[in-house]
């Protein structure tokens, strides 16, 4: 057996930061100095390019933008779905952003295991139920799921947001399944 800091990356193809376009590299540097480390998705996602600046301007899109829904909240619905997906990239390192967004060491974990019984809010639930759902039932979402957000304060924008979400991670997740991109280990312990 690797032991896990001698662990590919992917199964695919990684190239080195100097063979990368001088976009993507700058990116992956900015996010080294941000956090101290490289998040091995974006050295997965580069051997790709022009897949790499799409899957990451759609990602910002989604989950930098202020609204109804608070950072937080974005990944609380990355977490709880790529559990459900058996993604461990996703869980692990949005699990990690999740703890700091939300200042708690414990929320990532107890939604990763089980929302339901985790320390959160009715609405929040209900935007986990909601969200949950489109992940795995999506052709099931009704006019009753839509009422059941309302009821919480959630509008039309934040429907597609949560939509937007959990279907932008549903393929995210095949992607880090199938590569099998391995979570940093810095990220096991961020946020705790």
């Amino acid at each position: 057996m690797t032991p896990p800091e001698q662990a590919a990356v992917s199964r695919f193809p990684v190239p080195a930061l100097d063979e990368l376009p001088q976009d993507i590299r700058q990116r992956i540097l900015a996010v080294q100095e941000k956090s101290g480390f490289i998040p091995n998705v974006f050295l997965a996602l580069a051997h790709r390019p022009e897949e790499f600046r799409a899957f990451f301007a759609y990602h910002d899109a989604l989950m930098e933008k202020p609204g109804n829904l608070s950072k937080a909240e974005r990944e609380m619905i990355v977490v709880a779905t790529s559990s459900v997906n058996q993604c461990q990239y996703c869980v692990i390192a949005h699990g990690a952003i999740l703890r700091i967004r939300a200042k708690n060491p414990l929320i990532a974990d107890q939604v990763a295991a089980n929302y339901r019984k985790a320390d959160i809010t009715e609405r929040q639930q209900t935007m986990l139920d909601f969200a949950l759902k489109v992940s795995q039932a999506a052709h099931l979402v009704g006019e009753a799921d839509f009422e059941a957000l309302k009821i919480h304060g959630f509008v039309e924008e934040d429907i597609w947001d949560m939509t937007a979400i959990a279907g932008f991670f549903g393929m995210s997740n095949r992607l880090a399944n199938v590569a099998n991109i391995r979570p940093n280990a810095e990220f096991y312990s961020l946020g705790r």
